[in-house]
């Protein structure tokens, strides 16, 4: 049984998730969810079991986030990432392959870009 592979853009973000004492602290009143969302995606083997999590709303971003994909936490609060592939699991199509996405990296917690 595998695990999707998480990395951060930065220390400083590992760090802000790192325990849950350090997640209350960094994010407040969004901490548990932002503590269930990692769990949900460090426990999905593949990006596609985060379909079947009607909270999360795993999408893929578009504009000047495109290539990246975002879970939701509340309102317009989000874990935004990117598959941490070389070369990216496409399908015929040209769209990302979810069942094949097994790494990614975490790039911003909690933002609102919207």
């Amino acid at each position: 049984y595998l695990c999707m592979n998480i990395s951060y853009s930065s220390n400083k973000l590992g760090k802000s998730v790192a325990s849950l004492s350090v997640i209350k602290a960094t994010y407040g009143t969004r901490a548990k969810l932002v503590n269930q969302r990692k769990n949900e995606l460090q426990a999905a083997p593949t990006l596609q079991t985060m379909r079947n999590i009607p909270a999360a709303n795993c999408h893929e971003l578009t504009g000047n986030l495109n290539g990246k994909l975002a879970v939701d936490i509340s309102g317009n609060h989000r874990i935004i990432f990117e598959p941490n592939h070389q070369p990216l699991p496409l399908k015929e199509d040209g769209g990302l392959d979810w069942s094949q996405v097994t790494d990614i990296t975490i790039v911003a917690i909690g933002e609102d870009y919207h």
